[in-house]
């Protein structure tokens, strides 16, 4: 495996790792929002909430990786 490959790959993994991070605290927001609210608020905002979860954990996740892999280059 070619060194672009291996990073694709890693960078594939961590924004993976940060979906399913964010995806359980967005589940824990929309949960929290269902029983907050008493039936005023749907599923699907509960959804929209794990799924916004999930999107900010991965931009999150692949915006830090991005970074340290930056500092952590050698310079020429």
């Amino acid at each position: 495996m070619t060194e672009p490959e291996k990073e694709r790959v890693e960078t594939a993994a961590v924004t993976g790792v940060g979906a399913g991070v964010g995806g359980a605290g967005g589940a824990t927001v929309g949960v929290l929002e269902l029983a907050a609210t008493q039936g005023t608020v749907t599923g699907l905002s509960a959804g929209m909430a794990i799924g916004l979860g999930a999107v900010a954990g991965a931009v999150t996740f692949f915006l830090g990786y991005k970074a340290f892999r930056y500092l952590t280059k050698p310079k020429s």
